[in-house]
């Protein structure tokens, strides 16, 4: 079910970290506020009235939970049985109904808050559920669903006697333990819906582009159950790799020539999509918005790439040349990673020097991602770590190599392998940004309905890039030069996305505002395009808007406290309030932290 599958499966993994009691901290050590505190007893209050939201939803999606450590989940797979839209919305619905019974009798405004949070994510999950199940014709890129649901276990973050469990997982993929395998249930759901020409199918981009990844899925498995030396799973891959083919053949058969080749979603569609990421503007109040962010940034990278020019020695003055010319500094696939790690090393000191926001004493975790890894998220991403049960696992900041999905291996994928772009990637997906925000909401004790219900990608995403603006003053030119195209591409995004979705523009003339002027590769652009109308619609906007709210309750807050405000103590209590939408963070912010901070002396 796409309409919820984006913000409610995110946010399904998130909650499936949490038990029912406590937010346990990761063992290891911290400084300053980073250090795990005492769970008051209105969080472990809270965390027990969300496990009946939970237990609801993880019948339905029980990979999310195996990811982040909860378990039970090990071996089972999504339920895309008969009437599982109808069956979702039954189960959310009675989990709701007890939420709003423990809601009458509950005093504690916290606790309150928390039940009023998880009662509207009931109701968001719901809505989205029966608005896709009547305008969108459900079809599922089953090798992909597969494939994620086995990187989630086969994984050095999950425990030797949990990954034990990968064989159960895949036989019940496949249907060996009695039923259908998942690629039959995603087929009879489609067909059983297929003869509607009311309902909204598939774009032809996207089923292409499920077509080109499904081998490689099917070698990722494999290539993951070799690595963590699965016994006995022989028989049971291969079945597996005969059903991704047949699945496979299926679609190009009856699916492609039947898809749709306008990407834009309906109104109702697209505005669903946009709530769900967090954004409560209309979208041409965000495009408005947008073009004025995307002027000025790069009127800002015009005064600023002579500069880099000259320090560089590079002959182009203009942005464009000189970001081209940084590109050429290529950095050989094997030393990508300890390039990026020299970067890494260096910010943590930055960041505690200037005091942005309390980070812990250990180091973070980079890797580069594989081929199956890179066409299931061709865009750099950080993976959190378990957060139940977590014995030293760290999240982890992965860049892809490649973007398989493009189909074209003469085409350079050069948006992330030079010396200039890893300051602003990795402040973003590692620190200041994700990877502290994701650690924060265990070692702070955050409340489930705070990490989990009001999940947003405008907080997420919105606090990542203020933790890239947050360090720029600090970074060598060239970064701050490519910290600012970044920067430039999260507005082009903003305008982008709805203006592709509202018919506003083409897609050939976006992915030429995106290569010519923010400078992305070819693929790169693809990327984004395929992101903006199929594979997230609506998402990309969350960047641009999230940090602008933040930004805005920044300077409220300074104006308010005048020299009173801190920023070290701004930060932390940003992070403390977990994933709140804008709106709330705000509150918390003036009768909450402006309170406190004004009584200081």
């Amino acid at each position: 079910m796409k309409p919820f599958a984006l913000a409610f499966a995110i946010a399904g993994a998130l909650a499936a970290s949490l038990s029912v009691h406590a937010a346990p901290a990761a063992p290891q050590p911290s400084t300053n506020t980073t250090a795990a505190r005492p769970v008051p007893a209105w969080v472990a209050a809270s965390n027990a009235h969300a496990r009946i939201l939970l237990d609801a939803q993880l019948r339905f999606q029980p990979e999310s939970a195996t990811f982040f450590g909860v378990p039970g989940y090990d071996d089972k797979v999504a339920d895309l049985g008969p009437d599982n839209g109808a069956r979702f919305r039954k189960a959310i619905g009675d989990a709701r109904a007890a939420l709003q019974e423990k809601l009458q009798l509950e005093r504690d405004p916290n606790v309150r808050q928390d039940l009023e949070i998880m009662i509207g994510a009931a109701d968001d999950a719901i809505e989205a559920s029966a608005v896709g199940e009547r305008l969108q014709l459900p079809w599922t890129d089953a090798p992909q669903l597969v494939f994620s649901g086995m990187r989630g276990l086969l994984s050095d973050q999950t425990p030797p006697e949990r990954r034990r469990k990968a064989l159960d997982r895949l036989n019940a993929y496949i249907g060996s333990r009695g039923g259908d395998s998942i690629f039959a249930q995603a087929r009879k759901r489609y067909e059983e819906r297929t003869a509607d020409a009311a309902l909204l199918r598939p774009t032809r981009l996207e089923v292409e582009q499920a077509l080109t990844n499904a081998e490689t899925y099917a070698q990722g498995i494999r290539k993951l159950f070799a690595q963590y030396k699965v016994a006995g799973s022989d028989a049971a891959l291969k079945t597996l790799d005969g059903q991704i083919a047949e699945y496979a053949a299926w679609v190009r058969a009856d699916v492609l020539p039947t898809a749709r080749t306008d990407t834009r979603l309906p109104a109702e569609l697209y505005a669903l999509q946009l709530k769900q990421v967090g954004i409560d503007i209309p979208p041409q109040l965000l495009i408005q918005r947008a073009r004025l962010a995307f002027m000025e940034t790069r009127a800002a990278m015009d005064r600023l790439a002579p500069l880099v020019a000259k320090e560089k020695g590079i002959e182009a003055t203009d942005y464009r040349g000189v970001i081209r010319a940084l590109k050429r500094d290529t950095i050989p696939n094997d030393r990508l990673e300890a390039r990026y790690r020299t970067v890494i090393d260096a910010i943590d000191p930055i960041i505690r020097r200037e005091r942005i926001v309390d980070v812990p004493n250990r180091p973070m975790v980079m890797r580069l991602g594989t081929e199956a890894e890179s066409a299931a998220q061709p865009a750099p991403h950080f993976l959190p770590a378990p957060l139940v049960g977590n014995t030293g696992q760290q999240g982890q900041f992965v860049l892809p190599l490649s973007n398989p999905a493009t189909g074209d291996a003469h085409e350079a994928y050069d948006d992330f392998n030079y010396p200039a772009v890893a300051w602003t990637l990795s402040a973003h997906e590692g620190r200041p940004g994700h990877e502290l925000q994701f650690t924060a909401m265990v070692e702070r004790g955050v409340s489930l309905a705070r990490t989990l219900f009001a999940f947003n990608s405008v907080n997420v995403e919105g606090w990542a890039l203020y933790a890239e603006a947050e360090m720029i003053p600090h970074e060598p030119l060239d970064g701050q030069l490519i910290a600012l195209q970044f920067r430039l591409l999260r507005a082009a995004r903003a305008m982008l996305d709805p203006m592709l979705n509202l018919g506003m523009i083409d897609r050939a003339r976006a992915e030429k505002v995106l290569i010519e002027d923010v400078g992305l590769s070819r693929p790169m652009a693809r990327q984004e395009l395929d992101r903006y109308t199929f594979n997230a619609p609506g998402q990309a906007g969350s960047y641009f808007y999230g940090y602008t709210r933040i930004l805005e309750l920044r300077a409220e807050t300074e104006l308010a406290l005048g020299d009173k405000f801190d920023r070290l103590a701004f930060n932390n209590f940003l992070l403390d309030q977990g994933l709140l939408p804008p709106d709330q963070l705000a509150k918390a912010v003036r009768e909450q932290f402006v309170p406190a901070q004004s009584q200081k002396r």
